[in-house]
């Protein structure tokens, strides 16, 4: 459940017009959006024979290597597009600085570069080498879906006998570390309880990185599948006496569901874990987050108004078709209604539909999450829970999905639950808990938060 400003591509040598060079070099800008965060966007342009090569990214994110589809000089005027981001930018260069307006989603921000580099944010946690523990590339297969999963397995040691995590990741594509935002918090993760004697298995999402299969049309159910044929590879380890599952986010409410159905589970953590049904999860993130960055409780009501419309649509049917036509009517009627809201120069039926493919991406897998109350699988598991939120978490709010969570739980007698005043749905020690923040903090994850997960662990398995 989380979003970036700018993602992660490969660069791209581009043509260009224009014979000056003197713009070639580094250059570096602070990109405002107008709530808390800020991002530096860097371009490194290079002088061809056929042009220029521009190297588009955003250190702070750790997004390097963008794409840029069209680069154009005309000294002074000065325009790229990435099209892979939907993002434009137009400008003028002035000898050591390009001053103009960077466009994505509709808005327009003003960014003005200045020559020289700036440096990724530093992560101090991440483990340097070499490591004190045995690392092993693996890969593993889901039989029912056909595909081949690739990871890292780590243990203590090569030879012996330990209890072992399976690292599930949350929503979105994400490869074995979980990387975000310049973060790996599963890298952390996996370091420290390796180095606190239990072994850890993280691996690629379907259709992410070295991991066959494909993302897109998976949902949740999918996922759990893929976490029961990592299950079923560490049983042929001869290394590992014990398996539980460590989830964070969507990764919370997937270990659930296959400890629910899997007496192989020994234990499940749940790391922001969800606990209410998801179209109510989706309006109260909205809520949260849109207040902490300084949206008007009017224009709040007014978009979750609109989207709880949407959401009810998909809870009350099961067919695409039928989905599909209900919320053109109940958009249409919005319109309707509400023509100021209607963009300028945009008619009914492009409004119209521009809202319903909104809604329905990503699909199957946003239809799932709106409809699925984790209540469900919660209350069919018996195996030890370690359920775990930060009191400023706005993705996954602590007191709705923590509350919800025990009272599923009640009939489960091995059941802590936690929640850490000032971490955020990272377990970083924040501000405000607003996404924005997630990459300008240095700290991936609270060391109180690795401690308990660790004593937590060999407590219950003892």
């Amino acid at each position: 459940m989380k979003k970036t400003l700018i993602t992660t591509f490969l660069s791209l040598l581009v043509a260009s017009t224009g014979i000056a060079q003197q713009i070639s070099g580094d250059w570096n800008g602070l990109l405002k959006t107008g709530g808390p965060i800020q991002l530096h966007i860097t371009l490194k342009i290079e002088k061809t024979d056929t042009g220029y090569q521009v190297n588009l990214a955003s250190p702070d994110q750790g997004a390097a290597n963008i794409p840029v589809s069209e680069f154009v000089y005309n000294a002074p005027a000065v325009s790229f597009k990435s099209k892979v981001i939907a993002a434009s930018y137009t400008g003028e260069f002035a000898s050591d600085s390009i001053t103009g307006t960077f466009t994505q989603g509709g808005h327009a921000l003003p960014l003005t570069f200045h020559r020289g580099t700036v440096e990724g944010p530093k992560r101090p946690q991440e483990p340097k080498l070499p490591l004190p523990y045995y690392t092993e590339e693996v890969s593993f297969e889901n039989a029912a879906a056909k595909i081949q999963l690739a990871g890292t397995l780590t243990m203590p040691q090569k030879e012996g006998s330990y209890p072992a995590v399976i690292l599930i990741t949350g929503s979105g594509a994400q490869n074995r570390d979980e990387e975000l935002l310049g973060h790996k918090p599963f890298l952390i993760i996996s370091d420290y309880l390796t180095r606190q004697g239990i072994a850890v298995l993280r691996y690629d999402d379907r259709g992410f990185a070295k991991s066959g299969g494909t993302f897109k049309t998976a949902t949740s159910l999918d996922f759990a599948s893929d976490v029961e044929s990592a299950i079923a590879y560490l049983k042929t380890r001869k290394e590992i006496k014990q398996i539980g599952l460590i989830g964070h986010s969507e990764g919370g409410l997937i270990a659930p569901i296959v400890a629910a159905k899997n007496k192989d589970v020994a234990f499940i953590v749940m790391l922001a874990g969800t606990g209410i049904r998801g179209d109510k999860l989706l309006l109260l993130q909205t809520e949260l987050i849109s207040r902490v960055e300084g949206t008007p409780d009017s224009s709040i009501a007014k978009v979750n108004a609109l989207n709880k419309g949407a959401f009810d649509i998909i809870v009350n049917n099961e067919d695409d078709t039928i989905i599909k036509k209900d919320l053109g009517a109940y958009f249409n009627k919005y319109a309707v209604d509400h023509p100021a809201e209607v963009p300028a120069g945009t008619t009914t039926a492009q409004f119209v539909a521009a809202q319903v493919k909104e809604v329905m991406n990503p699909w199957p897998w946003l239809k799932f999450l709106i409809k699925y109350d984790p209540v469900t699988s919660l209350k069919k598991v018996h195996c030890p829970v370690l359920a775990l939120n930060g009191e400023k978490d706005l993705q996954v709010p602590p007191k709705e999905n923590l509350g919800s969570i025990r009272n599923a739980l009640k009939g489960n007698k091995h059941v802590t639950i936690k929640e850490y005043p000032g971490l955020n749905h990272l377990f970083q020690e924040c501000k405000t808990g607003s996404p924005s923040e997630y990459a300008g903090i240095e700290q991936t994850i609270s060391p109180v938060v690795l401690e308990d997960m660790s004593k937590w662990i060999k407590t219950t398995i003892k």
